[in-house]
């Protein structure tokens, strides 16, 4: 229930924050968010290390081909490790796009600005030349 309340939230968030083109990296087996924006007519490019399922586009955020992130609104990423992290930020960056880390219970992610959105927690980046967005 809480797993499913959390990613409910950054769904919601996600689905009224932003358009166009949004990439989940690290989807692994669980499509659940990127399945319920697609619903909500974002355009979702799902990335991980290895295809978990068909659309899944094979990509490794460390050592990325930043042609898949080109052009999105937002990178997302759901649990990442710290390492993962630090790749997805240097990516949102240099395609310009903002960043939404939901991270393990607990961790703290240094640099984002923490947002609480309907029983979720999860911290954004925004590249530099760029306000963040508002909450609608």
């Amino acid at each position: 229930m809480f797993i499913k309340k959390t990613v409910e939230g950054l769904t919601d968030y996600i689905a009224r924050n932003y358009s166009g083109k949004v990439v989940e990296v690290g989807v692994g087996w669980n499509f659940s968010t990127s399945d319920e924006l697609e619903a909500r007519s974002l355009e979702v490019v799902r990335t991980d290390v290895r295809r978990t399922r068909e659309d899944v586009l094979v990509d490794d955020i460390c050592n990325p081909r930043l042609e898949v992130y080109s052009g999105a609104s937002l990178i997302y990423s759901i649990r990442p490790p710290y390492e993962v992290q630090i790749c997805i930020l240097r990516v949102a960056e240099a395609v310009g796009c903002d960043a939404i880390i939901l991270p393990l219970k607990g961790e703290i992610v240094e640099g984002g600005r923490l947002v609480s959105w309907k029983g979720s927690s999860f911290y954004i980046f925004t590249p530099r030349s760029r306000k963040a967005p508002r909450e609608r």
